[in-house]
């Protein structure tokens, strides 16, 4: 039986060109003050023997791993998996690679879960919404370099990356005041959930803005079966004149259709209802649903924008939020039809 083949090594190239192996390695990570001769002995070697150098040593000498990591909270929303996507072909442009971290909505992980992340990775892009704001702003110092997404952290130097929901909701409150609605319903997300509080100040600021319009809060959550299980709550309100339901997102949106196709409610001609995020799945509901757009790939690719930059020593002196777009579709109608 011959010798197992196996790869050349820095040892190999070192032994061949007469060289130690801290010589071949100052050679490959390009320092200047090595002999030109030795540089040329060694770049022979190199290519004789067919030496491919590791990138991963090479990353560990230099102290990076070229990889990133995302914490999420639930991988299954369609939001998080859309800026993962714009995340990971940006970044991949730039030769680095992401790993990704699912607290499966646990928030007493997340913390844990985020600087275990970091610790093996160069940065660290962290979607954290229901994480208490204190232990989040101690957490960001930690973990940095770090971009924040969808989690306003006032008079905090971090670079935050997300969706202006409240401009969001008032927009949609907006297209159902035109379109005749007076008396509306607004299913909340989680109690804990920041995009829940920023949500609920769109709602008293719309408020403001129509104070003819009347707007109950239904306690709702954040996935499909958080919106079935809402939907006697939501049958019993418009039962009570409310004729538009607004849902903390398009998760609980589709639950919530499904069920009261159920219940016998007809949407839109006896109720509207409407979503938030825009996820793929809403143009195929039954109706199609309404929901206010966000742009899950360009908030992906922002972030790594900032995170490289912060990566490179160089610092983020603003941050970004997208302002929704209103997708307006057969699941929201007048309300003369919905009361018909």
């Amino acid at each position: 039986m011959g010798e197992r083949s196996r790869g050349v090594t820095i040892s190999d190239v070192a032994a061949h060109a007469g060289v130690s192996p801290a010589s071949v390695s100052r050679v490959l990570n390009g320092r200047q003050s090595v002999d030109p001769d030795i540089v040329r002995r060694v770049q022979a070697s190199i290519a004789t023997l067919g030496y491919a150098p590791s990138a991963l040593a090479r990353n560990l000498v230099l102290g990076r791993t070229r990889t990133i990591a995302m914490v999420v909270p639930d991988l299954e929303n369609p939001l998080f998996q859309g800026i993962l996507k714009g995340l990971s072909l940006a970044a991949a442009g730039d030769g680095y690679r992401v790993l990704v971290a699912d607290t499966a909505e646990r928030v007493e992980d997340e913390e844990a879960t985020a600087l275990e992340a970091r610790g093996r990775c160069d940065a660290l892009v962290l979607c954290a919404p229901r994480m208490p704001e204190e232990r989040l702003r101690r957490l960001v110092d930690r973990v940095a370099p770090v971009v924040v997404v969808n989690r306003p952290l006032p008079e905090l130097e971090v670079p935050i990356v997300g969706v202006d929901y409240v401009r969001g909701i008032r927009d949609l409150v907006d297209h159902l005041v035109a379109l005749g609605h007076r008396r509306l319903a607004y299913v909340s997300g989680p109690e804990a959930s920041a995009s829940n509080a920023e949500r609920v100040r769109g709602v008293d600021e719309a408020l403001a803005m129509h104070p003819a319009v009347r707007i109950d809060r239904i306690p709702g959550g954040s996935r499909p079966e958080d919106g079935e299980a809402v939907a006697d709550a939501v049958a019993a309100a418009h039962r009570a004149g409310v004729t538009a339901v607004l849902a903390f997102n398009d998760l609980v949106a589709l639950g919530l259709l499904a069920r009261l196709r159920e219940l016998g409610v007809d949407v839109p001609r006896e109720l509207s209802v409407a979503g938030f995020d825009d996820v793929p799945m809403a143009r195929y509901a039954t109706p199609r649903l309404t929901s206010m757009s966000v742009p899950r790939a360009e908030i992906g690719a922002q972030a790594w924008s900032r995170l490289r930059t912060l990566i490179d020593g160089g610092s983020v002196d603003h941050s970004v939020l997208y302002r929704p777009r209103l997708e307006a579709r057969e699941s929201t109608a007048t309300a003369a039809q919905a009361v018909a």
